[in-house]
């Protein structure tokens, strides 16, 4: 008889456990998403930020949204190590950040800055690359954080400076990113992220004073061009901004005084290219 009520209530502590941890894990969800949402400014606070942007035509919007983040904070190179581990934080592990092309979670200390010959370490991935027109650290287009991840050491060296494309050949260390000789495709889930990263990167440089970067519609590109225009064109709409990619644009704004205005309002891009990527 003892050794029946032992099973039984063995048998309902194992029962009350498992309806306890999927009611933990549901709280877990929910938490993660109220972290997200709560740190995205709201309609009101966006209408006030580009209440100066005159979108009545491409040029005018163009010029418009140039002078709106031209003026943002800049930082030195090395203070990019503590930046990015703010605004590339994974969410759910909140001692690691994310990577932008495997999309592993690695710890923070885990960076070139700290061990420089550890291969699987992370280090400064520049979305545009710097051999594209701004080699000196000194420029503003060399640290600014809209552009700059965290990437795979490895990963990164493979990338270089080529241009973003489709196609080519698996690559060994990330299962969903192809490449080629001259081009570069990121997994499905960041393909926008580059995109619009790479849009700001042409509307925000446009010399006066800076480097003059522009986005063109071929491959095998140098000097201050970059492409492939129509692609990421293409992977703008079929990958739209998420909250992470919108809360991280929010931590940017805290650190460097502008946002990326291609995550807050999509609709822009094609404003400004749809004539030339119909």
């Amino acid at each position: 008889m003892k050794a029946n009520l032992s099973y039984s209530w063995l048998f309902m502590k194992l029962f009350n456990l498992e309806k306890n941890m999927k009611f933990i894990k549901k709280v877990s969800v929910i938490i993660f998403c109220l972290f997200i949402i709560s740190g995205i400014s709201s309609n009101s606070t966006l209408k006030n930020y580009y209440k100066s942007v005159d979108s009545a035509s491409s040029a005018a919007l163009r010029k418009s949204l140039h002078k709106l983040i031209k003026k943002h904070k800049s930082y030195s190179y090395k203070k990019l190590w503590d930046i990015l581990k703010d605004t590339d934080e994974d969410p759910r592990n909140r001692n690691n950040v994310l990577l932008i092309y495997s999309g592993r979670s690695l710890p923070k200390h885990h960076n070139s800055g700290y061990n420089q010959k550890h291969k699987d370490y992370w280090n400064r991935e520049h979305i545009w690359s710097t051999s594209h027109g701004f080699k000196n650290k000194k420029s503003a287009a060399y640290t600014d954080v809209h552009h700059i991840r965290p990437a795979d050491r490895t990963i990164n060296s493979s990338r270089g400076n080529k241009d973003f494309d489709e196609g080519g050949s698996l690559h060994h260390e990330s299962a969903r990113t192809r490449t080629d000789k001259d081009s570069w495709e990121p997994r499905d889930e960041v393909k926008g992220d580059v995109a619009r990263m790479m849009f700001y990167m042409d509307i925000r440089y446009e010399g006066g004073g800076d480097v003059d970067l522009v986005l063109i519609d071929r491959t095998d590109t140098n000097g201050n061009y970059f492409g492939k225009l129509c692609t990421l064109y293409k992977w703008h709409f079929t990958d739209l901004p998420d909250d992470y990619e919108k809360l991280r644009n929010e931590k940017i704004y805290k650190w460097q005084k502008n946002r990326n205005p291609f995550i807050d309002n999509p609709v822009w891009v094609k404003d400004i290219w749809g004539d030339q990527c119909k």
